[in-house]
């Protein structure tokens, strides 16, 4: 969880419900728990590197054509992917994603923490980063108020990782190039959920409006950060299962509507963008769709 997040899912060619999936989780070079440091003789991949490192993950277990889900930097890597082997990827399902360039800021403050990293190991200052980064205010601890349970949990997974492994990936992270010519030629289609007070919600509005309004959709989640699937899960619910439906890989019991594709090569269904049916109960959610960002 400290810089990449990926799976796959990999349906069997009959499968119509969501349990018949088949998932496989990867993690960048040396970020398996347990992992060892790599050495220094190795060579720091480039971003197009780790997506080739997908590819041949999907070679090495069978794998044909996969719907990809990704976190931050994650969802990057493996949007990179599906521009590099559009015939492999049937969808992308992205959490608060960066797509661009790094700016002149962000660059130089991952500079400094990449120094902290390599010289001083993971210390409170580069987790208090990565934590920013991750998570907002509302959950993070300060003087009076203690980490929640999920930025503790974090904090104790970020402890177990090698600190030369995570600032290879820094390393290779803080080269990306921008995605933004190579999105318009996206056809896959594509969800993405960004906390607003996530530091990449204008990447993820950005991406939104290069991509193919037809086959995608944006939630955007209020008093959330970045990494939606810990901070407000739920939020996530009932948009996935209108976007898995286009796919007749999920099915609820009872439908009071027609089961059209929610993201269909002719429309987005309504279905997804009304805040009522995408569970206002559970606020706040909101969605939109890139012909009105």
């Amino acid at each position: 969880m400290s810089c990449f997040q990926g799976l796959f899912f990999c349906p069997e060619a009959a499968a119509l419900l969501l349990h018949n999936f088949c998932i496989y989780h990867i993690s960048p070079p040396g970020h398996e728990l347990g992992a060892a440091p790599i050495s220094s003789d190795e060579p720091v991949l480039s971003v197009d590197q780790l997506a080739d490192q997908v590819a041949e993950v999907l070679n090495f277990f069978g794998l044909g054509s996969v719907m990809c889900f990704g976190v931050a930097a994650g969802a990057y890597v493996l949007t990179l992917f599906a521009t590099k082997y559009r015939e492999r990827v049937m969808g992308l399902i992205l959490v608060s994603p960066l797509c661009k360039a790094p700016s002149w800021s962000e660059w130089l403050y991952s500079k400094v923490v990449s120094n902290l990293l390599y010289f001083y190991g993971m210390c409170g200052l580069v987790k208090d980063y990565l934590l920013q980064r991750y998570f907002s205010k509302e959950v993070r601890g300060n003087s009076q108020v203690p980490d929640s349970d999920i930025v503790q949990a974090c904090r104790s997974l970020l402890d177990e990782k090698q600190s030369i492994n995570v600032w290879r990936f820094f390393q290779s992270i803080n080269g990306r190039y921008d995605l933004t010519e190579a999105l318009v030629k996206l056809q896959c289609r594509t969800l993405i959920f960004v906390g607003e007070d996530s530091p990449f919600h204008s990447d993820a509005v950005h991406m939104t409006t290069k991509l193919d309004k037809r086959y995608s959709a944006l939630v955007e989640v209020q008093a959330c950060g970045s990494v939606v699937t810990e901070e407000q899960p739920h939020a996530m619910l009932i948009p996935m299962e209108y976007f898995l439906m286009g796919y007749g890989l999920y099915r609820p019991s009872q439908l009071s509507y027609s089961p059209r594709s929610p993201l269909s090569p002719l429309c987005i269904s309504p279905e997804l963008l009304s805040p009522e049916s995408m569970g206002v109960k559970l606020k706040p959610i909101k969605t939109r769709i890139s012909a009105n960002v």
